[in-house]
């Protein structure tokens, strides 16, 4: 079929369900032609989508928009498009111009009828945006697995209706948390500074330390003053002050606080105000995918390119560690989602999921059956497989026949306890054997896991809500040395989450690297929707 006859096919459907719409509704006799004409039209134009259909033959057909009554709510759906721009979304998306001048120069019944429909479509798609995001997580990385809440358009438009101040309705389809509202603040700041010409030049050294001089510290100097971090001062070198500025700055932005420009906190000095307001754009997106996700008043918040895994009650961080997570590799990147934690293991067996062992372990056995000596290899009856008698080299990924386990011990891989909210992606909480590496400031090296720095004060943590001593529950259950399960009285929602701009206490925006490049690829799509970085949009 052509897409010239296709058209004509759908436009014939359209008029069909029109009148059958029609014909349900109001009896046609009982119409004026002007009021058929209209009716007509927006028969026709909401057709295409069931809910705004649905929406209008319940009104039977009375309009929301184009009547003087309706002023309220033309000034409410006008003033959102108009400042669309202030929450980081696509004002061309919504082509607030052109509907304005429909309403200016409408002509006729018909017309206004289609003007009818434009205007409810254009506020639809506005609260679908604003409220729960305009980019697909799913569209963007395997990993980004997060269900987002989306809301039935239909009972958007029925609420609307109904409401008594179109305007308050309309201003509360965001979300409506604090770290919005300073991650919108942050925005408009970060928008002024690229206005005012930036943060000024680069800093041209690699790296810079203390008692140093020359046109390199004079840069530094320059951007921690115009990034708010040092007082206007003209010293050539790098001295206390200065130290302290840019100790400060990497507490802000998650670095080893040494006040040493290094090579790392160099290249976050010099990232432009135009990345930092990608990344706060981004978070804006990303807290509208959870805007309707219940938080709990006690839950675990686990950033990863921030390193960190909190407790919160009440919305204060009662508990903080840092993390290992995930590395920077396809099938190793740890998943967003939100779950709920059920229980934690103590001296837990590491089960190898099937991709490590045939990926890592199965080449060590074929060159050496007692490879991994500290890893047991069982067969499908559970019978423990004898090394010696088994020649590995016969065996592929695909068929593969035995599982691998490591028992419980202090060099478990899991460590001494793991944290459990059973999901599809097998992703948990866990002790490691391997300290070292919570010193390093990167800290991506898992398979996907999330391996905490302080497990022992974690489950103290979560126990305490249960147990007068939860320290001695605890240790009960470890001096076992068996493999043991404490169920959480009150499964504690968790939250793994991706923020590379994230207010902190005093709504304060600090920064993390994009470690996965998540971020990087979610802005790709927001600038094909149509978001740009300054505040006039077409």
């Amino acid at each position: 079929m052509t897409s010239m006859s296709r058209h004509a096919a759908w436009a014939t459907l359209a008029a069909s369900a029109a009148l059958s719409a029609l014909v349900s509704a109001t009896p046609l006799a009982a119409l004026t032609p002007a009021d058929l004409a209209f009716r007509q039209a927006v028969a026709e134009q909401s057709a295409e989508t069931d809910a705004v259909a649905a929406f209008y033959r319940e009104r039977d057909f009375a309009p929301l928009w184009t009547t003087a009554a309706d002023a309220g709510r033309r000034q409410a759906l006008f003033a959102a498009l108009d400042g669309a721009a202030d929450h980081g979304l696509p004002a061309v998306r919504y082509d607030a111009g052109a509907l304005r001048e429909n309403f200016r120069t409408v002509r006729s019944e018909r017309e206004r009828g289609q003007l009818e429909v434009a205007a409810t479509r254009a506020f639809l798609a506005y609260a679908q945006d604003v409220r729960t995001g305009f980019i697909n997580p799913a569209s963007i990385d395997a990993g980004l697995v997060r269900e987002v809440p989306v809301r039935d358009p239909l009972a958007t438009l029925r609420s609307f209706a109904a409401a008594g101040d179109p305007g308050v309705f309309v201003r509360a389809l965001p979300p409506q948390g604090a770290d919005y509202a300073a991650l919108r603040r942050g925005m408009l700041d970060l928008r002024q500074v690229i206005a005012a010409g930036g943060w000024g030049p680069a800093v041209g050294r690699a790296a810079l330390k203390p008692g140093e001089a020359g046109p390199a510290v004079v840069a530094l100097r320059d951007r921690m003053i115009r990034m708010g971090y040092l007082g206007g001062s003209v010293a050539p070198d790098y001295d206390a002050a200065l130290q302290k500025a840019v100790q400060r700055f990497q507490i802000d932005h998650g670095l080893s606080p040494d006040g040493v420009a290094g090579e790392g906190t160099v290249a976050e000095i010099n990232v432009a105000p135009e990345a930092r307001l990608a990344s706060v754009l981004v978070a804006m997106e990303r807290l509208r995918w959870m805007n309707g996700v219940p938080l709990g008043r006690r839950h675990i918040w686990v950033n990863l390119p921030d390193f960190t895994a909190k407790i919160v009650d009440d919305g204060k961080v009662m508990f903080e560690t840092v993390t290992v997570v995930g590395m920077n590799q396809s099938d190793r990147r740890s998943p967003e989602f939100s779950d709920q934690m059920e229980f934690m293991v103590v001296n837990p067996t590491w089960n190898v999921p099937r991709s490590i062992t045939v990926k890592e372990y199965l080449p060590m056995l074929q060159k050496n059956p007692r490879a991994v000596s500290h890893l047991k290899i069982v067969d499908r009856r559970g019978r423990v497989v004898n090394r010696e008698a088994t020649d590995f080299t016969q065996f592929t990924a695909k068929n593969f026949p035995f599982s691998i386990s490591q028992p419980p011990s202090d060099d478990n891989a899991l460590g001494l306890v793991k944290f459990m909210f059973p999901n599809k992606w097998n992703i948990y909480l866990h002790d490691t054997p391997s300290k070292s590496l919570f010193g390093k400031e990167v800290r991506a090296f898992s398979h996907g896991c999330i391996r905490l720095g302080k497990p022992f004060d974690f489950a103290y943590a979560l126990l305490a809500r249960q147990t007068d001593d939860p320290v001695g529950l605890f240790e009960q259950h470890l001096k076992t040395r068996a493999e043991t399960t404490i169920m959480l009285d009150q499964p504690v929602p968790v939250h793994l989450v991706y923020f590379t701009a994230w207010p902190d206490a005093r709504g304060q925006i600090e920064y993390r690297r994009d470690v996965y490049g998540r971020d990087a690829r979610i802005f790709e799509e927001m600038q094909a929707a149509g978001v740009v970085l300054d505040a006039v949009q077409g």
